[in-house]
């Protein structure tokens, strides 16, 4: 997992894909974050995305990196503490001008659960790597 969380760092800009009914729906995102043993990102409560992993929580996100692309499919899981919010937006503080946590927050984390990421390129074969 450390592998994936490094690779999305350095990618900087990652790409969610969910499922919004029978429509593909894929945005960019930035926020990646390895808390209490589990690979994390983070959205905002209200949002479309919110709603659409709310509906499907399978989803699936894809970057690239020095010639490299990643692909990470799971599950994702809300948690709901408070703790992870804090991690989340103490990784990120520019996002505290955004979001806020707690029950009455706007801020959602998800973490993967059952997550399959491979690692390609035109230089070597896949890597799969399994958490």
């Amino acid at each position: 997992m450390q592998k994936v969380y490094e690779f999305l760092k350095d990618a900087g800009t990652y790409y969610l894909a969910t499922v919004d009914g029978d429509q593909a729906r894929v945005r960019p995102f930035g926020t990646i974050h390895i808390y209490d043993g589990k690979l994390y990102i983070q959205t905002g409560k209200t949002k479309d995305v919110a709603k659409q992993i709310a509906a499907n929580p399978k989803v699936e996100i894809c970057a690239m990196s020095k010639g490299d692309w990643i692909r990470v499919c799971g599950t994702l899981v809300l948690d709901e503490r408070v703790e992870a919010q804090e991690s989340m937006l103490d990784a990120y503080p520019n996002l505290r001008k955004m979001y806020t946590t707690g029950s009455e927050g706007n801020t959602a984390v998800y973490y993967f659960k059952d997550a399959v990421a491979t690692i390609s390129s035109f230089s070597h074969e896949p890597e799969i790597i399994r958490f």
